[in-house]
C-alpha cells in the first residue's frame, strides 16, 4: 500500500508540474491569473472562484462523473463477489479510481484543475476526515460496563436515547459512543444486523436533525446565516419519523427476539432469558455473561451501569466546542497553497487534533481494549472517502453551476417544498450532504429572493418560506441514512460491526432495507408536511 501510495503522489506532482509548466508557457492572461493563484502568487476572489466554479460546471462533460460511479460500484459489489480482494486492496482500488478521474482532469484543466483537487483537500477532506478522527478517538476511550441485555425493550431505549443525543455530540459522536455497547448488549443474539441497521438509521442520520452540532449540512446552514436554535423548529418532522422508525424496529426485533427462543422465565446472573434449544449453555455464558472487562478481569456483567473514561466526555464536548467556534467566531483568512482557509477554521482543526492526542495520552489503554478498539474503520473510512472526495468534484461543480451545469434538468425540476425535499434528499443519498444541503439553499434564496444579500435573504426566507429550508434540512439529513456512503458514520459502524465478526449487508443489501422502511416513511413525510 505504502508503494502505490508513493506512484501515486509521484505521478500527481508530475502532473502538477506539467499543468503549471505549460500554463505559464502557453495560457492568455484570463488563464494565467488562475495558474498564479494555484502556485500561491496571487489570491482568486470570491467573484472569480464563483465564475470559475460555474464556468468547470458548464464545461465538464456528464460522463467525467463515471469514476465516481466506479468507486461507488466498487463499494457496493467488490465485498460482495471478491470480499478477501476487497479487504486487502480496497485502498489500491480507490486509488485507481481517483487517478481515473485526476489525471486527465489535470491534463485537460491544468491549473485550474489543480486548484479544484487541492481546494477539495485542504478545504473539505482534511477538516472532514481530522473531525472524524478526534470523534473516533474520544469515543472509542468510554467504556460502558454493566449495559443491560439486548432484549428488544432494552435495545428501543437504547436507539431512543441515542437518537437525541445525536443532535448535542453530532451523529458521529453518538454513533462512536453507543455503537459498541450495543454491540455488547446484543453478544448473546443470533441475529442483530437488524439491530445495526437501525442504529445508522436512527443514530448516525435521523437524530441529529435539532442542532447546527448534529450533522455537517446544518452547521453549514448556520454559518450562512441561519440561526441556531432554528434547527429546533425540525422537532415535529423528526420525531414523526424517528418515531415511526422506532416502532418499526421495536416490531422487527421483537419477533426476531422471539424467533431465537428467548424468553423472561429463568433467572441466569442478572439478566431474563431461556437458553433456545440446541445452544450450549456454557457457551452462552462465556460469550455473554462473561465479558473481559478493562482491568482484564472475567465478570459478569451487572445490571448496574458503570462508565470507564469518563473524562472523554470533556473530549468530546470540547470537540463540539471546537466546531461552535469555528462558526461563530470570524479571525481573517489564509492561503494555503492558493486555497483560501479561515483562521478560524484551522485553530478548529488544530485543535481537534490536540484533544484526540489528548484522549489517548490520558485513557489508558486497557478501557480501548474493553471497547476492541482498533484503528481499521478510521483507516478505512479515510481510504475510501479519499478518493471519493476526489471523484466528486465534477457532480458538485455540476450541480452548483446550476441550470447552466451538465445537470441543469435537476435544478430546473425543483419548484415545490417537496421537490426540494426529495432531491436534496436523494443527492445527499450519494453526494456530499453539506454542499447539496448549501446548492439547494442558494437555488431556494435565487427563486424567491435574487439579488438581495444572503443575509437578508436568508431571515425572508424564515419569516416567509420557511417550509422550504425544512424540506431542503430534513432531506439532507433524513436521507443520508439510504447508503452507506450517505453520512460518514455509517460505513464506520458497518466497519466497527464487521470487526466484530458481524456480517453486514452488502451496498445494495443494506439499500434494500432503507427502501423498505425508509421510503415508506419518508412519502408519508412528504403527504403531511411538504
Amino acid at each position: 500500500m505504502n508503494k502505490v501510495a508513493i506512484i501515486f503522489i509521484l505521478m500527481i506532482t508530475i502532473f502538477i508540474i506539467s499543468a503549471i509548466a505549460q500554463e505559464s508557457l502557453d495560457q492568455p492572461p484570463t488563464q494565467q491569473v488562475q495558474s498564479d493563484t494555484i502556485t500561491g502568487h496571487k489570491n482568486m476572489s470570491a467573484e472569480d472562484l464563483k465564475e470559475h466554479v460555474v464556468s468547470l460546471g458548464v464545461e465538464l462533460p456528464v460522463w467525467s462523473i463515471i469514476p465516481f460511479v466506479g468507486i461507488l460500484l466498487s463499494i457496493a459489489l467488490f465485498p460482495l463477489l471478491a470480499p478477501h480482494f476487497w479487504h486487502h486492496h480496497f485502498g489500491k482500488v480507490t486509488i485507481f479510481w481517483a487517478l481515473l478521474f485526476a489525471i486527465p482532469f489535470l491534463i485537460a484543466y491544468g491549473g485550474q484543475a489543480l486548484y479544484d483537487i487541492l481546494h477539495i483537500y485542504i478545504a473539505d477532506y482534511f477538516p472532514f476526515i481530522i473531525l472524524l478522527w478526534a470523534l473516533f478517538t474520544a469515543a472509542g476511550g468510554i467504556f460502558i460496563q454493566g449495559a443491560p441485555a439486548g432484549t428488544p425493550l432494552a435495545n428501543f431505549i437504547t436507539l431512543l436515547i441515542g437518537t437525541f443525543l445525536a443532535s448535542f455530540i453530532g451523529t458521529t459522536g453518538a454513533a462512536m459512543v453507543l455503537i459498541r455497547p450495543v454491540l455488547r448488549m446484543n453478544k448473546f443474539r443470533q441475529s442483530k444486523v437488524h439491530i445495526i441497521i437501525f442504529f445508522i438509521f436512527l443514530i448516525a442520520n435521523i437524530g441529529g436533525s435539532l442542532t447546527p452540532l448534529g450533522d455537517p449540512p446544518l452547521f453549514l446552514g448556520f454559518l450562512h446565516h441561519v440561526p441556531f436554535f432554528w434547527t429546533m423548529k425540525l422537532l415535529t418532522e423528526m420525531v414523526f419519523v424517528s418515531g415511526i422508525v422506532l416502532i418499526i424496529f421495536y416490531l422487527v426485533d421483537l419477533y426476531s427476539f422471539r424467533k431465537e427462543g428467548w424468553h423472561q422465565k429463568k433467572h441466569l446472573k442478572a439478566y431474563h432469558y431461556e437458553i433456545p434449544a440446541g445452544m450450549d449453555e456454557s457457551k452462552i455464558k462465556e460469550d455473554f455473561l462473561q465479558g473481559e472487562t478493562a482491568n482484564k478481569t472475567h465478570t459478569a456483567p451487572s445490571s448496574k451501569i458503570s462508565i470507564l473514561g469518563l473524562h472523554n466526555f470533556l473530549i468530546l464536548f470540547g470537540i463540539m466546542g471546537a466546531v461552535l467556534f469555528s462558526g461563530l467566531v470570524h479571525l481573517g483568512e489564509i492561503s494555503i497553497l492558493g486555497v483560501h482557509r479561515q483562521i478560524e477554521g484551522l485553530i478548529r482543526d488544530v485543535s481537534l487534533i490536540l484533544l484526540g492526542l489528548l484522549s489517548l495520552k490520558i485513557t489508558a489503554w486497557s478501557i480501548r481494549e474493553g471497547n476492541e478498539f482498533t484503528w481499521f474503520p478510521i483507516k478505512e473510512v479515510a481510504k475510501l472517502f479519499a478518493g471519493i472526495f476526489m471523484t466528486i468534484v465534477p457532480a458538485l461543480a455540476m450541480l452548483r453551476a446550476g441550470s447552466a451545469g451538465q445537470l441543469g434538468f435537476i435544478m430546473e425540476a425543483v419548484k415545490e417544498p417537496w421537490h426540494y425535499f426529495w432531491i436534496t434528499g436523494a443527492l445527499s443519498s450519494f453526494l456530499d450532504n453539506a454542499p447539496t444541503y448549501l446548492t439547494f439553499l442558494s437555488t431556494a434564496l435565487g427563486q424567491f429572493y435574487a439579488g438581495l444579500p444572503e443575509p437578508q435573504a436568508v431571515a425572508r426566507l424564515l419569516a416567509e418560506n420557511e417550509i422550504f429550508l425544512k424540506a431542503i434540512s430534513t432531506g439532507a439529513v433524513f436521507f443520508g441514512a439510504n447508503t452507506y456512503i450517505g453520512n460518514a458514520p455509517n460505513f464506520m459502524v458497518k466497519s466497527i460491526s464487521e470487526e466484530q465478526n458481524i456480517k453486514m449487508p452488502s451496498f445494495f443489501g443494506y439499500m434494500v432495507w432503507s427502501i423498505l422502511i425508509l421510503i415508506p416513511v419518508f412519502i408519508l413525510t412528504t403527504f403531511i408536511f411538504f
